[in-house]
């Protein structure tokens, strides 16, 4: 068996789907793990370490998006592939909210997949070379808990919320835009047809600057975002 950098959980029931994918991860050195419900996935979860996990929506037993609840609850870290047959804008945010990393709609091209994969497995291992703690003004994000606060006080986030204001805050004073957004924190190509962006950063000023006379998360109009102080 191959390290925990190699070693992936496919949660997929359509055993044709989950054979495709398993085969093609084989020829590239992988070592993958197909669950066929969310009962057998969960419980390789809680014994087994895994640099990825594929997880299908549209499971018979429970909907992957509780099956990604239960394994954040457990780690914040794991990159999460959420496959889906449903391509909507709503669908993509529950997949977000939940705390999945990226999403990919069937059918899919497996070259498709295994670029996404990489990605994840990339930005997880780099993840682990940041600085502890990153501050702006009155708000601190501690890296090593997970955890926002502002003014001392804590913010609940969820862990798409938590990967975009960590995203902002390392660019602080500096002008991102939706593309860089998209591209940074999800790992996709941005669609002008679609506004998950904003839908996210509306998300953040409710909890980050709602309640504080100081705002820090800035519309530059035609150009982005910028968190800064005043």
């Amino acid at each position: 068996m191959e390290g925990i950098k190699n070693r992936i959980l496919i949660v997929e029931d359509e055993v044709k789907v989950a054979t495709f994918i398993k085969k093609g991860l084989e020829t590239q050195n992988f070592a993958p793990e197909v669950a066929h419900t969310a009962k057998d996935a969960l419980e390789l979860f809680s014994k087994n370490e895994y640099a990825v996990i594929i997880l299908d929506i549209g499971l018979p037993d429970m909907s992957g998006l509780d099956v990604c609840k239960r394994i954040r609850e457990q780690n914040s870290k794991v990159p999460i592939l959420m496959l889906t047959a449903m391509g909507t804008v709503a669908d993509k945010l529950s997949g977000f909210e939940v705390g999945t990393d990226d999403y990919l709609v069937k059918p899919f091209d497996f070259m498709e997949l295994l670029v996404r994969v990489n990605a994840l497995i990339k930005r997880a291992g780099t993840s682990t070379q940041k600085a502890e703690s990153l501050m702006v003004g009155d708000l601190e994000l501690d890296l090593k808990e997970k955890v926002a606060r502002r003014a001392g006080e804590a913010i609940p986030l969820t862990a798409k919320e938590y990967v975009l204001l960590e995203y902002l805050m390392q660019n602080s004073g500096r002008v991102v835009s939706k593309v860089d957004i998209a591209e940074n924190v999800w790992d996709i190509n941005f669609d002008t047809g679609t506004n998950f962006v904003e839908v996210y950063i509306n998300y953040l000023r409710k909890k980050v600057d709602k309640k504080f006379p100081e705002k820090l998360i800035h519309t530059m109009i035609g150009m982005g975002y910028m968190m800064k102080v005043k």
